[in-house]
């Protein structure tokens, strides 16, 4: 498993930062009332970034990320370093991820399970969307924990042996900051989201940094990935998702 893979889909750092204020606890009619996350909304996405992936051993490629949606059924990506070589190309369903590598020739075809399994990270097409998009990791719930401090909610999710810590802003309803977490230590996930545009006359994040890691064979990885949009367009006309192992 290569760190442009890991770079690329484990999107990735969250800034944890300690605040002196009161918090608000609000009972559950009062979070209701309070607390409107925004999802970002569209048929099909198209979208170009460039993207910055660092390696533990202090290795850095650069490149350009084309990116591909239709929402909630598939995410398909493509990342060329340079010089116009595509180094690999993936796309995300509701069922699986599968990654062709043509540098490494390390392909990817694995279950949502069997990834879990191995790197004990829950993934879904769902997660994938909400990480890319910046919106809340699950549908919000009774069950969760949610606090207002100042200018920011922070919600806590726990699902299974998983939870998620998120800040989310309240003057736009997205996610700022993101931590998720393996209560069994097998792997952690943490994302930072700074800066935001109006696409669609829905905000959308326009920059991103991501950490993740994991254990792989036993040894720790660790991947930091920096993305910068430059373009995105959505719209309600069908586009193609081309690949093939």
């Amino acid at each position: 498993m290569n760190r442009v893979f890991l770079g690329s889909f484990l999107l990735l750092l969250l800034v944890a930062s300690g605040c002196a204020k009161k918090p608000n606890l609000y009972v559950s009619d009062e979070v209701m009332q309070e607390f409107e996350p925004a999802y970002f909304d569209f048929d099909y996405l198209n979208a170009r970034a460039r993207i910055v992936i660092e390696d533990q051993n202090g290795k850095t490629t650069r490149g350009t990320m084309n990116i591909r949606a239709k929402k909630d059924s598939v995410i398909w990506f493509s990342v060329t370093p340079g010089l116009g070589i595509e180094a690999l190309r993936g796309i995300v369903t509701a069922d699986k991820i599968r990654v062709k590598d043509r540098i490494n020739g390390e392909d990817v075809n694995m279950s949502y399970v069997e990834f879990e399994d191995r790197f004990g990270l829950s993934l879904s097409l769902s997660i994938f969307q909400n990480l890319l998009y910046a919106n809340i990791p699950h549908e919000f719930s009774y069950r969760d924990r949610l606090l207002r401090i100042g200018k920011y909610f922070e919600l806590t999710q726990t699902r299974g042996i998983i939870r998620y810590h998120s800040k989310v802003g309240t003057t736009h309803g997205k996610v700022e900051e993101l931590s998720v977490t393996s209560m069994d230590d097998k792997g952690a996930l943490l994302a930072n989201y700074p800066t935001f545009q109006d696409v669609n006359e829905q905000p959308f994040p326009n920059a991103s940094l991501f950490k993740a890691s994991f254990y792989i064979d036993g040894k720790v990885q660790n991947s930091i990935i920096h993305i910068d949009f430059s373009s995105i367009s959505v719209t309600d006309t069908p586009i193609s998702f081309p690949f093939q192992f």
